[in-house]
């Protein structure tokens, strides 16, 4: 069930659970059919496995991007890490874009950027838990809409080890 507060959303593994199947029904509704389904770690693998599953395809990507550097704290622009994904792999595919939340809405515009650069993809949606009202790109699918702080189950703690870097 999720609970609100004043400043917080609050999904619990549960809710995240009906969630994710919620969201996968959507794409499903629109005729959708994802080649591949990419997820942007971390926020989005979770619920990018579980529309994998929901949706039945088989072959799952993801792309590293930093933006958050703690609670309402970001970097000015996105930055994507590294990535092993040969771009060749995107050719003539659909590709379903999952993230956990579009919140300013610049993490999902470079990562579709940087699909439709890769030449011939086919079609990209985006597909997230959450949206925020002042997003500057708007997902296919979402979830819920708030203006709120959101607690996910996976990011709620801290570390268990703290990495020295």
């Amino acid at each position: 069930m999720t609970t609100t507060s004043p400043e917080r959303e609050v999904l619990t593994w549960e809710l995240n659970g009906v969630a994710c199947r919620e969201l996968a029904q959507q794409v499903a509704d629109d005729a959708f059919i994802p080649d591949i389904i990419l997820g942007i770690a971390r926020g989005g693998l979770i619920p990018a496995g579980a529309l994998a599953y929901a949706l039945d395809c088989k072959l799952m990507i993801s792309l590293n991007v930093e933006f958050y550097t703690g609670v309402g704290e970001t970097l000015s622009e996105p930055v994507m890490l590294p990535s092993l994904l040969e771009s060749s792999g995107l050719t003539d595919q659909r590709v379903l874009v999952v993230d956990d939340v579009a919140d300013t809405g610049k993490t999902l515009k470079l990562v579709n950027d940087f699909c439709q650069e890769q030449g011939r993809v086919a079609e990209v949606r985006n597909a997230v838990l959450y949206k925020k009202p002042h997003t500057i790109t708007i997902p296919d699918y979402t979830w819920r809409t708030t203006d709120k702080w959101i607690n996910f189950p996976w990011s709620v703690q801290g570390p268990i080890v703290a990495v020295q870097r």
